[in-house]
This record gives structure tokens, sequence and C-alpha cells, in this order.
């Protein structure tokens, strides 16, 4: 009797999409335009935040968002009433981004008419983190009220993201959120991971998250 074959599919499409990712952040840089990833989960305030980055930082930069949900353009309709550029992609039932979904957003988009593009994935605390989006950093949200045990739980987003924003700190007095707690987890997966509080209610901490992005650029640069 012929042994059965084994074929490791999740392997295959992850190195395939390390690839694309590749040659796309590549041609990003070519063009001189700055990709973030946005990954949080569903509801954590990431359209808000968005909001709030772009009023701050209009004036200086060209600034393009890519939007991702399973079905809607309710954000990408939010955005561009910001006076910033938007793309909605419908993953129709896909719970993340990857490389080849994101050049299909920076083609209609137009990457090379922008100096910084948001990739806002979609709401997901697993998936996302397992395929690199071709961006030059990725950001995660965490909202104070979803509670400080998650790097417990989703591991691998708090390793592969570059910066945390603790989102929603305006209901911190409501919670039982320990951010020293927080801290020490992240910190054990991911020691240089820098972490802001920010609340994209109030604008509290925004200056340090704008601060951030403009380093970022910079070291880019």
């Amino acid at each position: 009797m012929e042994e059965i074959k084994l074929i490791e599919i999740k392997e295959n499409i992850l190195s395939d999409n390390d690839e694309a990712a590749r040659q796309l952040r590549q041609k990003l840089a070519d063009e001189k335009t700055f990709a973030i990833n946005l990954m949080s989960s569903p509801g954590a305030g990431k359209t808000s935040l968005l909001l709030q980055t772009i009023e701050r930082l209009k004036n200086e930069l060209r600034i393009g968002v890519i939007e991702a949900d399973i079905d809607s353009v309710v954000d990408a309709e939010k955005i561009r009433q910001s006076g910033a550029a938007a793309v909605q992609l419908r993953t129709g039932g896909f719970c993340h981004l990857d490389a080849a979904m994101v050049k299909t957003g920076l083609d209609g988009i137009g990457s090379k008419d922008f100096d910084l593009i948001f990739i806002e994935n979609v709401g997901n605390l697993v998936c996302p983190a397992e395929f690199d989006t071709g961006a030059m950093k990725s950001a995660m949200i965490l909202s104070v009220p979803e509670g400080d045990d998650k790097p417990l739980k989703y591991p691998l987003m708090f390793t592969v993201s570059d910066v945390l924003l603790v989102n929603k700190t305006d209901m911190m007095a409501l919670s039982d959120f320990d951010t020293a707690a927080l801290r020490k987890r992240v910190h054990k997966l991911h020691p240089e991971m820098e972490i802001l509080e920010v609340s994209a209610k109030t604008g509290a901490g925004m200056d340090q998250w704008v601060a951030w992005i403009r380093r970022a650029i910079e070291d880019f640069s």
C-alpha cells in the first residue's frame, strides 16, 4: 500500500507570501512611500485612531489608507471624510490581509502618490500576525476593555508588532486593567517593544504616537 503524502500547505503559503511581501516592500522603498500595518481585535479603535492621526499629519504628509473588512465600506467612507485618500478591500471571508491583497490595494490607490500609507488590517488577533503585508512597520492596538492578559492568549501578535498602542485609556478608571502587568507580559515576548498609552477619543497620548511615526519615517529615509 502506498504511503500517504503529507503536503504542508500552510508552510508553502507563508513562504510564497514572504517573497511577495519582500518585493512589495522594495517597491514601496523605491517609491519613497512608508507603509504601516495596523492590527487589532474588532472594536479596539483602529479607525478612530487613524482619524486622529490623519488630522495631526495631513498638512505635512500625503496620506493614504487601505481599509480591509470582510464586507463593509463604512470605515473607508469615514477616512475619506477626513481628507485622506482611501481604498476599501473586501476580503470576502478572509480574516487577514496578505501581500497580494495589499498590492491590489496599493495599485488601486496609487502608492507612489503618497508619503505614508496605513494598512488597516482585518480585526483579528490571530491570522493577521502570521502574514507579512509588505509594510515597513507593524503597529498593534489593544483597548483597555479587552484586558491586560492578551499577550498570554495571542503571543505572536505581540511578537511581530513594532509598537503597541494601549487605546481607550479614558476608560482606565472604570476597569481593573493592570498596565504594569501588561508591560511585563509584553516585554517578556518582545523586550524592545515600545508601548504608548493613548485615547483616540480624547486625544491623550496621540502626540507621542505621531512622534513615533515621524521617527520611523525619518529612520526609513
